[in-house]
């Protein structure tokens, strides 16, 4: 395994481990996922600050303290002054929230766009935001709901037009309904890839050709919204084949972790994981500037993604558990 790679494996076992500590009853599925946003540059103590900041402010029934406390508090702990971040992200969320449901992946949208805009820009944002959703809507009305609604905000933030966001997410889709069918995870792939730059088909293909390696090799990756992560590595400029043989190293690394074995999160799961190492090795979606570029936004909607899948994973788990 390359040296990046395992430099970036041993701090993810590293980080998960102290979430674990910190967050001993949180559900296993986001602590992993919250853990790989903080990359070694938060401490412990940051972190049990950044916790009792969020429910010193947040209610016990607020969409702060459900299942997205966990990557609040590792976003916080990342910025030095997580008072007023908090602060910023509320005053976003509130935006939002006059034009959209309010949830914990709003929640999480609103952590995202207080890296790239003020509270002031945020009502602007909202209504462009919702303007999106509705033409989303109009195309694909089934599939369509209230998880697009934060795709829809990030796409309010790019340069493009709407009808040439529209225009392209079309285009992607149906180039990606054969190989993976036409639910939700396809429609949410084609939110990601209309906010980047290239060629709809090439980057449509990239992903298709990133599924097959995998399955080439003898492991399937899931067909679910984890498919978002590959679609942030297909937007690097990385080969095919490199991209492959990075994940399988660092799923072999993985596979020998505690946490990962028999009796611990499976194995699509944890090649998600993998997948999603080696995304923040080479698509760092932290780097983000004054100019919003595409190609943030895109690597922005392709982190929501996974953050939705974890946090549905996680109220899945909870509540198979409580019925027991």
């Amino acid at each position: 395994m390359k040296e990046i790679l395992n430099t970036a494996s041993q701090q993810f076992i590293s980080d998960r481990d102290m979430m674990k500590d910190i967050f001993k009853w949180e559900n296993t599925y986001i602590i992993p996922v919250s853990a790989m946003m903080l990359k070694g540059k938060a401490d412990e103590e940051k972190i049990q600050y950044c916790k009792k900041l969020v429910k010193k402010n947040k209610g016990v029934f607020s969409g702060f303290r459900g299942n997205v406390l966990l990557p609040l508090v590792a976003k916080l702990a990342l910025d030095p002054s997580p008072d007023e971040k908090l602060e910023k992200i509320s005053k976003i969320y509130d935006a939002l929230k006059k034009y959209f449901f309010g949830n914990e992946s709003l929640v999480f949208t609103a952590t995202l766009l207080a890296d790239i805009i003020s509270p002031e820009e945020a009502m602007e944002v909202s209504a462009k935001g919702k303007q999106i959703y509705k033409l989303m809507s109009k195309e694909h009305p089934f599939l369509t709901s209230s998880e697009d609604n934060v795709f829809a905000v990030l796409m309010a933030l790019s340069e493009k037009s709407e009808k040439a966001l529209i225009t392209e997410m079309e285009d992607c889709y149906k180039y990606l309904k054969k190989p993976f069918g036409s639910g939700n995870s396809v429609q949410t792939l084609s939110h990601i890839l209309s906010l980047a730059d290239g060629d709809y088909k090439e980057k449509s293909q990239r992903i298709v050709d990133i599924y097959n390696g995998l399955k080439d090799e003898g492991r399937k990756y899931s067909k679910y919204f984890e498919l978002s992560v590959l679609a942030s590595l297909a937007l690097t400029d990385m080969s095919v084949n490199e991209i492959v043989s990075d994940i399988l190293d660092v799923d072999a690394f993985l596979s020998e972790q505690e946490g990962y074995g028999f009796w611990s999160i499976d194995k699509k799961t944890r090649l998600m994981h993998s997948a999603m190492i080696v995304a923040g090795v080479y698509a760092d979606s932290e780097t983000i500037n004054a100019a919003v570029v595409t190609g943030t936004l895109a690597m922005l909607a392709a982190q929501q993604a996974a953050m939705l899948v974890t946090i549905s994973a996680s109220s899945a788990s909870a509540a198979a558990a409580s019925s027991n």
